[in-house]
């Protein structure tokens, strides 16, 4: 079995569709009622401090959680959309979703707010896998 390298393109087209499953995913699909279970509305989002760091520390966080994702599919030799998709879902679904329901359970947020957050990364994780399975760069032939 050889080893697959990391696709350094697939890694970052799949990060820059992460970011626009993000506008969607917060804007027009779930943005009213994410809003409303954190407390936040139009006013209160559009003054709140700080949002740079906000934003360093979400490109940041993504930007390593692909490459690790990328990192995983190359030394596990998947070469394949489905495989990778199915990866990127179990690790999203496992190791973001229901860490993120039980913490919310404990800080008494609602239910429906680990779905919308969970399942934006179970979305990304599994769109990212698919790009980079499919895409999988193979090292050169001597």
């Amino acid at each position: 079995m050889e080893k697959l390298k990391i696709n350094h393109a697939a890694v970052w087209v799949g990060i820059v569709l992460m970011f626009a499953l993000g506008f969607l995913w917060y804007g027009p699909l779930f943005g009213e009622k994410w809003m409303a279970f954190v407390g936040l509305d139009m006013t209160s989002a559009s003054e709140m401090e700080g949002m740079t760091g906000i934003w360093i520390s979400n490109i940041v966080s993504s930007v390593i959680s692909m490459y690790f994702l990328a990192w995983l599919i190359s030394r596990l030799s998947i070469s394949t959309g489905i495989k990778g998709a199915l990866l990127g879902l179990e690790i999203a679904f496992v190791f973001i979703l229901l860490t993120t329901m039980v913490n919310n359970m404990y800080a008494q947020e609602p239910y429906g707010l680990a779905w919308i957050t969970g399942g934006f990364s179970m979305a990304a994780f599994t769109i990212n896998g698919f790009i980079m399975g499919a895409w999988s760069k193979k090292p050169k032939q001597e």
